[in-house]
């Protein structure tokens, strides 16, 4: 049954009952099924913005538990901000193809380069560039053979499915945490000991509802990392993941008072640390450089359909390393 209209620019979506085979199920997951049309991750966008209201109540969780006979009704979508996969175009998008077989494709993804389309974001994607070299890859699932993700800015490996059976077995693996990712950071701030493990549970922020933070009632998460490198006021860290929650890394890093050059997201008020410590010259690179400074720089798994264990590694980025030579001269 047809459960949208249109009005100008408007998707006017009609209110829904939950029905009691509904009852005690997830909002997300519920909405999900009543609006098939609709990817899970674009109705959660729509939760945490404020868009979806149960019986009269804005509700911003989307695990929040719906109740047999409660009216969820979602407001003021805005048709441009809808991104349905009919939408999603092949782009001849170039792509830095590290490995590559008849099951699994692995890249080694740039800086400023989204892996799945969403609000705001529907062209000049990795998804895009995959469709275009495989045009049939949607197939495989609503995220098209992508079991991991890195966020915008964040450079280096990327493992992909090309078929279902390898797109099954690798959830299987990350879910058992069986692949191994390394990642490159700079971060602000000397450690006092070579090595550590930050183990604290992650969630949501409260407040800041694009923002993840360090909180008791979150999922477990936990980052192990050693120093490579230290310079005057920085250090370059290599971290290994545990697990894989979103923003992980630079959540962590910040809590423990070690955030990521130029994360403008989680720094905090290390905008100006040690500013009377450093170079013009470094300042001012610090201050343009205008992404974090973080590169998935190993990746290490058994190949999904083969079994053989594979290893892959990427070089740090060239904006990275100059960062790096910047560091080494005050």
């Amino acid at each position: 049954m047809e459960n949208q209209t249109y009005s100008n620019d408007m998707v006017i979506i009609k209110p829904m009952i939950v029905q009691v085979h509904q009852s005690g199920y997830r909002l997300d997951y519920i909405l999900s099924k009543l609006l098939p049309q609709y990817s899970r991750s674009q109705i959660k966008h729509w939760i945490l913005n404020k868009k979806v209201v149960v019986n009269n109540q804005v509700s911003t969780l989307p695990r929040k538990k719906v109740v047999y006979g409660e009216l969820i009704e979602i407001k003021y979508i805005n048709n441009n901000d809808i991104c349905k996969s009919e939408d999603i175009v092949p782009q001849n998008i170039p792509l830095n193809i590290i490995y590559e077989d008849n099951d699994i494709l692995v890249i080694n993804k740039a800086s400023n380069m989204v892996v799945h389309p969403g609000i705001g974001h529907y062209q000049g994607t990795v998804l895009n560039a995959l469709l275009y070299r495989y045009p049939s890859i949607l197939k495989i699932s609503k995220q098209a053979g992508i079991v991991q993700r890195l966020d915008k800015d964040t450079t280096g490996l990327m493992i992909i499915a090309k078929t279902v059976s390898a797109y099954d077995n690798l959830l299987r693996s990350f879910k058992l945490r069986k692949v191994v990712k390394e990642y490159d950071a700079i971060v602000y701030g000397k450690f006092t000991s070579n090595a550590g493990v930050v183990n604290q549970p992650m969630r949501r922020h409260f407040a800041k509802r694009t923002f993840m933070s360090v909180h008791y009632t979150g999922k477990s998460a936990v980052t192990y990392y050693s120093v490579v490198e230290e310079f005057k006021a920085h250090s370059r860290v290599r971290i290994n993941l545990k697990t894989g929650r979103t923003h992980q890394i630079r959540v962590h890093m910040a809590y423990i008072n070690h955030p990521l050059v130029g994360d403008q997201k989680y720094k905090g008020n290390f905008s100006v640390f040690d500013i009377k410590k450093m170079s013009d010259e470094l300042n001012n690179y610090l201050l343009d450089f205008n992404r974090q400074a973080l590169h998935a720089c190993t990746l290490q798994l058994l190949h999904p359909i083969t079994q053989v264990q594979m290893k892959w590694n990427a070089p740090l980025p060239q904006d990275i390393l100059q960062l790096i030579a910047i560091l080494k001269k005050y």
